[in-house]
């Protein structure tokens, strides 16, 4: 069946109305600069849509009307342009009243309006409507792949917009913002850099930022690690040379006066004792014969003085031995916790007299022990105050106040030479006897510019010998 002349005609039509479409987005594709593109939407746009004015708004806020339809250049100061100008920014920052949402994902809606729908902010624009405008415009926002805003088109004239120019506007929308994002990238990181910092205002305000960051005073902090140590503990030594037996008591252990804390092995003085007994016991039974025997002879009168020197002596060893021998069992002198850390590491250990084996603390008083290495120190003194920072509970913090910085550094069991540091705990809590962490310690207050630098230059001077 042949089509009617009205169906051809339409067809006809129809097909123009795409080459056109095409026509002109590929024109917009191929503009040169911003100022040529918007020159092309604002004039060529009426071959394919009919209106009587349109104009390019180019955003976001404050923005500026780039380009209108039948001007080669847009003035600013024209009566005209600042009206414009006006009507954009209102139309930006009320997106309500869409007529048909925009099938691209890079525009958003467009807006057919009437003086009457604007709103009563701009009331002066809605009152100069009708000596710049004629009844409906259009609002077409652009904006980039990001959701931001490039600008707007506005399109005027007398009669109302149909559903299939809005449909032709919205396509043409989406090869608009493509072509308006490609003109104006965003320029990378050194560019940018670059024209902050050129000569001008920029460099100076910059160079203001720089030297005010500079002199900023913080305060010169340094970490070190610490231990929570017994504060004026009893230290338990070895009583005598010889080899420990046992331990009796385990690490953390409370006791009390008179509990037993560690033996000797006690098999060599009990053979003195013996030895020793025996000897008095002989000594005292030959000093009783000759006593008896000084009554009737003068002789064993003489014999009488020496057999008493001899039961002196041996009364003396007896009574050493004895006091040694009771020495091999140490007892607990004071209440406290026993610290040391293996009771296996004495067992069967030689110990000459006076060696450290373990220590009686009291949990209630504790001081702090840091280890500041050399490559941190900054002339800490006592009266400064620090933070300790325990590794078992990470949210709590305590503060401390240092009493005395050893004046020569030692090494550490890490082999890391460091000053050691005693701090008393200022707060109402005590964290418990053994605990590791890592403590801040409080300095002076200097520049930034010295703080981050500080390291450096020491490094520097190492190097250079300066």
């Amino acid at each position: 069946m042949a089509a009617s002349p009205e169906a051809t005609q339409q067809v006809r039509i129809d097909s123009a109305q795409l080459a056109l479409l095409w026509q002109l987005a590929a024109r917009a594709r191929a503009a040169a600069t911003e100022q040529i593109l918007a020159f092309t939407i604002v004039n060529e746009t009426l071959s394919l849509v009919p209106y009587r004015q349109a104009a390019w708004w180019h955003g976001p806020a404050p923005g500026a009307v780039a380009a209108v339809s039948g001007l080669p250049q847009s003035d600013p100061g024209a009566p005209y342009v600042q009206w414009l100008a006006a009507l954009c920014r209102s139309l930006a920052k009320d997106p309500s009243k869409t007529v048909e949402e925009s099938p691209s994902q890079h525009t958003q809606s467009q807006r057919a309006f009437t003086s009457a729908d604007l709103p009563f902010e701009v009331a002066h624009v809605a009152d100069e409507w009708d000596a710049w405008w004629p009844a409906y415009g259009l609002w077409v926002p652009l904006t980039d792949r990001a959701g931001h805003l490039l600008g707007g088109l506005v399109f005027a004239r007398d009669t109302a917009w149909t559903s299939t120019e809005h449909a032709l506007i919205s396509e043409l929308a989406q090869a608009w913002a493509h072509a308006f994002a490609a003109l104006d990238p965003r320029p990378p990181w050194t560019a940018r850099m670059r024209n902050w910092v050129k000569p001008g205002r920029n460099l100076r305000r910059a160079l203001i930022v720089l030297a005010a960051v500079c002199v900023m005073p913080v305060p010169l902090t340094m970490l070190a690690p610490a231990e929570v140590t017994a504060k004026d503990p009893f230290v338990v030594r070895a009583p005598l040379d010889g080899v420990i037996d046992r331990l009796y008591v385990q690490p953390n252990q409370r006791v009390v006066p008179g509990t037993p804390l560690l033996g000797l092995e006690a098999t060599t003085l009990q053979s003195r004792y013996a030895i020793a007994r025996k000897d008095f016991d002989t000594a005292q039974e030959e000093y009783r014969q000759t006593a008896q025997l000084a009554v009737t002879d003068d002789k064993d009168r003489l014999d009488m003085a020496l057999r008493k020197g001899k039961l002196d002596d041996s009364a003396v060893e007896l009574d050493y031995n004895a006091q040694q021998l009771a020495r091999v069992r140490v007892t607990a002198t004071r209440a406290g916790v026993a610290v040391f850390a293996d009771p296996n590491d004495w067992t069967g250990r030689a110990v000459a007299v006076g060696e450290k084996i373990l220590l009686l603390a009291d949990p209630a008083s504790v001081e702090l022990t840091a280890y500041l290495p050399v490559a941190d120190n900054v002339d800490v003194k006592p009266g400064s105050t620090l933070t300790l920072y325990p590794k078992s509970s990470p949210m709590s913090a305590y503060e401390a106040r240092i009493d005395t910085v050893a004046y020569r550094a030692e090494p550490t069991p890490e082999g890391v030479l460091a000053y050691r540091i005693k701090a008393t705990f200022t707060g109402d809590t005590r964290p418990v006897l053994g605990a590791m962490g890592t403590a801040r310690i409080h300095g002076r207050w200097v520049p930034l510019s010295y703080y981050v630098l500080r390291r450096p230059l020491t490094l520097a001077r190492q190097w250079l010998g300066w």
